[in-house]
């Protein structure tokens, strides 16, 4: 079975105002007396007058008609019934905007008939929803096995499987070969995810957390490296690791788009145990439950820089391919890990999920 392309208003409304009402924006060079449309975000307010930066890059300045209608979309939504009327002098600074009228004569100005406005402060809203829902209901691993006619996954997760199942509904996307960031993620299908990829599924689970009906799935090919570090380049802010399974060293670009996290000791300890199939004593003071799977563990602790990183350090690491000319690129990486590169199935725990990245939460 496969699964139909992920439905965009999601995603799109993320981004910017869903083209749900009016279709994709055409290009402001129509002609003159054709009605053009122009998506994108405020640069500036003057009164009536707007400098519109679209999604192409371009400035274009509004010009807002005499009882134009200006309408607010909520958070989520894409029906303009559920829009309500405002003013002009409501319209801010990184505002999403949807804009429909004609060109003014000389060509450059369009003078806008409606205003359709995601307010900033509304896509902040609904991109924290996504990510708390993505943290909350979500379970990443290695993909296994991928069973097309059954329309399911299974996934290692640590020392467990997981069976991902789809629905005619769910919805996929795949990471950009050479890109971390969600929104260079792409449409797919059931058989474009392959044993070896990293995979997140958000949905419904069972009891026991070993079946999950997913609702939205994002996959992609990445490489797991695990080792010591060998040394740390801090002006060009890289890392060279012994990689444990080729024995070979390796050298990983870390950019601010990277998830750095630390495990204290206890907790590392705690998470090998469980690994093992034993059950950890309570997570002390000041140290982090160690409920859900690994990568919302990680999600509550603070963040590590490459500073903080020594020779000799025990890290894991997810990465994008990397090449010839590209040398992979850390997504998230994990330090602290003595003790669980010591547990078998360690290498799986980790996923291409992080603040940055993730579903709902790259605001790049």
């Amino acid at each position: 079975m496969k699964m139909k392309p992920i439905r965009r208003f999601t995603w799109t409304l993320l981004l910017g105002i869903s083209s749900f009402a009016f279709g994709q924006a055409p290009s402001v060079t129509a002609p003159a007396a054709a009605t053009v449309k122009q998506l994108g975000a405020i640069l500036k307010v003057a009164g009536d007058i707007l400098t519109l930066t679209t999604d192409q890059g371009t400035e274009v300045t509004i010009r807002i008609q005499p009882g134009a209608r200006i309408l607010r979309l909520p958070p989520g939504k894409t029906d303009l019934k559920e829009a309500t009327l405002i003013q002009s002098t409501d319209l801010q600074v990184k505002d999403r905007v949807l804009v429909r009228g004609k060109l003014a004569d000389d060509s450059a100005t369009l003078n806008a008939s409606a205003v359709i406005v995601m307010k900033q402060q509304d896509i902040a809203q609904l991109q924290q929803q996504e990510l708390q829902d993505w943290q909350r209901r979500s379970i990443g691993g290695m993909v296994k096995q991928v069973d097309t006619n059954a329309g399911s996954v299974v996934l290692a997760v640590g020392n467990r499987t997981v069976v991902v199942s789809t629905t005619p509904k769910t919805t996929c996307k795949r990471y950009a070969a050479n890109s971390i960031r969600w929104q260079d993620a792409v449409s797919a299908t059931l058989p474009d995810i392959h044993p070896g990829d990293q995979l997140r599924a958000k949905g419904n689970k069972n009891e026991d957390g070993s079946q999950i009906v997913a609702e939205e799935i994002v996959a992609g090919t990445f490489r797991n490296i695990s080792g010591l570090v060998t040394a740390i380049d801090q002006v060009q802010h890289s890392l060279t690791v012994q990689d444990l399974a080729t024995k070979k060293s390796v050298v990983v670009q870390v950019t601010s788009d990277s998830q750095m996290k630390k495990l204290p000791a206890q907790l590392a300890l705690g998470l090998a145990m469980r690994m093992k199939g034993i059950t950890p004593p309570a997570a002390p003071s000041g140290v982090p439950a160690r409920s859900g799977d690994l990568n919302q563990i990680l999600g509550r602790l603070p963040s590590a820089s490459l500073a903080e990183l020594q020779k000799g350090d025990a890290i894991m690491i997810v990465s994008t391919e990397g090449s010839a000319a590209q040398p992979p690129v850390v997504i998230t990486l994990l330090a602290g890990v003595d003790e669980l590169l010591r547990s078998k199935g360690a290498e799986s725990l980790l996923t291409p999920w992080s603040l940055a990245s993730a579903p709902g939460g790259d605001q790049q």
